[in-house]
């Protein structure tokens, strides 16, 4: 009997300074790029995915300081996605963090192999449509748009 294939959920969390957000280059390699979406070399915002019994607010804390090495405060979630393409299905949360410490290093070069920051109205190419849906609705000022991915 073939598994039945099963929603996964996560976060992207966009953290602004100054008119600019911090973006991560996704590895190369889709195996090494930890991305069920099988998406690699590709821009993304800071997350992942939700571990069990953990609040979106703690997830998108623990994967910003796993991934960055920075500390945020207060997250909090401003928008939903409903993200699928042929390899997974994710309800993807956005979540926004406008205080934090510390500055962007790359703690997992296996998944993430740079941190920049752009300006939030010159993003760079190729994207990670989960982060970029997320970028979306927040300049958009939207919570939920539907059918995406």
């Amino acid at each position: 009997m073939e598994e039945k294939k099963r929603v996964g959920a996560g976060l992207g969390v966009i953290l602004e300074k100054d008119g600019k957000i911090l973006l991560g280059m996704r590895h190369p390699d889709p195996d090494k790029a930890d991305s069920a979406f099988r998406s690699a070399g590709e821009w993304c915002l800071p997350g992942g995915k939700l571990d069990f019994g953990e609040t979106l607010e703690e997830c998108a804390a623990r994967e910003v300081l796993e991934e960055t090495g920075i500390v945020i405060k207060n997250p909090e979630v401003i928008s939903m996605h409903n993200c699928k393409n042929e390899h997974a299905h994710f309800l993807t949360a956005g979540v926004i963090a406008q205080e934090w410490e510390g500055e962007a290093e790359v703690m997992e070069p296996d998944e993430i192999i740079k941190w920049e920051w752009f300006d939030i109205k010159d993003l760079p190419y190729p994207r990670y449509f989960p982060s970029f849906l997320v970028i979306e609705n927040y300049l958009k000022e939207k919570f939920y748009i539907k059918d995406q991915g």
